[in-house]
């Protein structure tokens, strides 16, 4: 006999995202409970709360795990859903920030087409990315990535911008945070070994996804069902050459500036270099979130997880 998963989603939302898209979220839950499914909302109250529902979500009562917020929301849920084998299929309702993930998988930020693909969407098995501080050796416990982690220039921003500034703010606390970096600057060398092959780079992005803060591409060849770990080299120091890096990617630009390269592999380290007198802490930001700090190791997770996109 063939199991059929009820018509039902637990929708996990977290209230302080996306306030100014209420509106949205309400219009979404109508359209999936017109469509004749069960909608069971659930809000989060803090950090962990998003990976401990997910983790003990029955897929025997759910077919579908919905999350209303942004990337960092999201990478809860994907670190809850990595290694259940039973987990069930996971839906965006896009209410954060950049919304990365949104953009990767083609949904429209409309209310119709969320709906339709949380009631009729096409499963994507995914394995996510998988950083850990030091060796992957078993002894560090592991955090999963369905986007990107990322250290040098773009984490020191992300660890630079706190909660309530990004609520006030919004993407404007990121530009404000790069300004003060940018002035702040200097020529930290980071080493990046990839599948054995060693670099080095100024700043450093590994992601599963083409897009980064939104619907800038910085590795046009990633697709998130290809297990393969894309690794975006920033090759050259100096202020000038980050704000050109920069200015590059919001232009469509980057994978064809000068002293950027992509390299693919499944094992990545991360370390530094030389921290050029900078005598502080060197954080690595995973979707978008201040996680864990160098050195790092990067890996594929063993499992996968089902993602929802437009059919």
């Amino acid at each position: 006999m063939t199991f059929t998963p009820p018509k039902a989603v637990l929708l996990i939302r977290n209230p302080i995202a996306g306030r100014r898209r209420r509106g949205l979220l309400e219009a979404v839950v109508r359209r999936v409970r017109a469509a004749g499914w069960r909608v069971d909302l659930v809000d989060t109250e803090g950090a962990g709360d998003a990976r401990r529902l997910a983790e003990s979500c029955d897929a025997s009562r759910y077919a579908v795990i919905a999350v209303a917020g942004g990337d960092g929301t999201i990478n809860e849920v994907v670190n809850g859903l990595a290694h259940r084998a039973d987990g069930p299929a996971l839906a965006i309702v896009p209410l954060g920030t950049a919304n990365v993930l949104a953009h990767e998988l083609g949904l429209e930020f409309k209310a119709a087409a969320i709906a339709q693909t949380i009631v009729s969407g096409h499963a994507l098995l995914v394995r996510p990315g998988e950083a850990s501080c030091g060796p992957v050796d078993g002894t560090a416990t592991p955090r999963c990535f369905s986007l990107m982690a990322g250290a040098g220039f773009d984490a020191k921003v992300v660890a630079g911008v706190s909660a309530p500034l990004k609520r006030r703010l919004g993407r404007a606390a990121y530009v404000w945070r790069s300004l003060i970096e940018a002035r702040r600057y200097r020529p930290v060398r980071y080493a990046v070994e990839v599948d054995g092959k060693r670099y080095e780079a100024a700043s450093v992005i590994v992601t599963r996804s083409r897009h980064y803060a939104g619907p800038y591409v910085v590795a046009p060849d990633a697709t998130l069902g290809e297990p393969l770990l894309h690794v975006c080299l920033f090759e050259r120091w100096g202020r000038l050459q980050t704000l050109r890096f920069g200015l590059a990617l919001l232009l469509g630009r980057l994978p064809r500036t000068g002293g950027y390269r992509v390299v693919t592999g499944n094992k990545v380290t991360i370390s530094v270099l030389s921290d050029a007198g900078e005598h502080r802490r060197q954080p690595v930001q995973i979707d978008g979130d201040d996680a864990l700090t160098l050195p790092v190791s990067i890996g594929l997770a063993p499992g996968a997880v089902r993602l929802l996109q437009p059919a």
